[in-house]
């Protein structure tokens, strides 16, 4: 058991920053860093075994080859490694990683990416498809998040983590020249995704995180405590990654409302499923742009929209909010540049997939794949909690999280993981 278990099994569940702080104070120990250090190395071996699994399999470069290989050595080995590692995923034991396993969609959605590889979106007067498409998927998004006959646009991106980015980003230009608030803040529940502490670190923001309740949905009234001048946006998940629950996004919308601040839900797990749950009589309670105080969304069309990795859209009320998002320059002596994104130069075969999976896929599909979905998800919560020393965590949809005061449920995940061959 490593010291971490040692102190959770003690002293139960710890904040993340205390436990911190606890291992900054046990490594001045003389003895006890050593050992903890031993720890580390032990686990990192672990993870580079996993990482390179192709170490002395296959020929390494670290320069460019004098002769270039042939395109069928090339092929070849790279389908030997596909065979040898990477093919797990189709016994259906990876979770989180692949939404989509029908060789049919992928083979279609292959198709689509050869016929638009040189695609690029940044020269939209070369390949005016690109914005035909990303238009499209934009709009459908929106129509499917409660955006229809109102005034929601947005931009199709290379995943969550950018899409939130960018949406962080925009409040706090959109805050900075409409309030004048130049110490920006925003309030972020401790479960929301990992992204919005990696927004706040690049572009400055303060994050006031708040607690959340028994069942892990944000507190309400400590969003409303974490309220200042400097305050900027609320963030609701929907659901959240770590536990599948969906935050009070009404209560905390309408607090936003209130106080002029900007409301973004990030559905990007839950973005093309809770639409289509609701649709099936499921208890979703309206968490998109029907609620007056959401002025961004974030949902990922590369989970359960199925389209190819690599495309998400970021949503906004209003053309305002979202001209805050873009960057352009006239000054450049290249001329005039402008980027809706991060990035400059963009795959546009992505783009081009995405758009053919939601139209392939369609209503109907969304709707069959997602009763599915939800029929899996029960199946497993009512098995785990048919297990005395399991318990689910919350109330959760589909993302199901569990834990245990008896025994050490990372053990179980390293056991299901070698059970599984992953």
């Amino acid at each position: 058991m490593s010291w971490k278990d040692s102190i959770i099994r003690q002293f139960g569940k710890l904040n993340p920053k205390f436990l911190a702080s606890i291992e900054k104070g046990m490594k001045a120990i003389p003895g006890v860093s050593q050992k903890i250090d031993a720890e580390y190395a032990e686990v990192m071996v672990e993870l580079e075994n996993s990482a390179k699994p192709y170490k002395n399999k296959f020929t390494r470069f670290t320069e460019i080859p004098q002769t270039g290989r042939s395109h069928a050595e090339i092929l070849l080995e790279m389908e030997s490694m596909r065979a040898l590692e990477e093919s797990h995923w189709k016994d259906g034991f990876v979770s989180g990683a692949v939404y989509h396993g029908d060789q049919k969609h992928i083979d279609f959605l292959n198709q689509v990416y050869a016929i638009n590889s040189q695609s690029n979106p940044l020269h939209a007067d070369v390949w005016p498809s690109a914005t035909k498409f990303e238009a499209e998927i934009v709009a459908m998004t929106a129509d499917m998040l409660g955006g229809a006959g109102q005034d929601v646009c947005g931009t199709v991106t290379s995943g969550g983590t950018e899409s939130i980015m960018l949406a962080m980003k925009t409040y706090r230009d959109w805050a900075r020249e409409k309030k004048g608030i130049t110490r920006p803040e925003m309030i972020v529940p401790i479960t929301a995704h990992a992204a919005f502490d990696k927004a706040s670190q690049y572009f400055n923001i303060k994050t006031i995180h708040i607690p959340v309740d028994e069942n892990f949905r944000a507190d309400v009234e400590a969003a409303r405590k974490a309220v200042t001048p400097n305050t900027i946006v609320i963030v609701g998940s929907a659901p959240s990654f770590p536990h599948g629950a969906i935050d009070p996004i009404s209560e905390l919308a309408e607090l936003a409302l209130q106080n002029n601040i900007g409301f973004h839900v990030d559905a990007c797990l839950g973005g093309f499923v809770l639409p289509w749950a609701e649709k099936l009589g499921y208890p979703v309670t309206p968490f998109d742009f029907r609620l007056p105080g959401v002025t961004s969304m974030s949902a990922d069309t590369h989970k359960y929209g199925y389209a190819a990795k690599g495309t998400s859209v970021v949503l906004y009320r209003g053309n305002e909010l979202r001209h805050f998002q873009y960057y352009t320059t006239t000054e450049w002596p290249g001329g005039l540049y402008f980027s809706p994104t991060f990035a400059g130069s963009r795959p546009g075969a992505l783009s081009a997939a995405c758009w053919a999976a939601m139209t392939s896929v369609g209503a109907q599909g969304y709707l069959s794949a997602t009763k599915k979905i939800l029929e899996t998800a029960e199946f497993i919560k009512k098995g785990i909690r048919e297990i005395p020393e399991l318990h689910v965590l919350g109330d959760p949809l589909f993302v199901v999280a569990f834990a245990s005061e008896s025994i050490n449920v990372y053990k179980v995940l390293d056991y299901m993981s070698h059970k599984s061959g992953v």
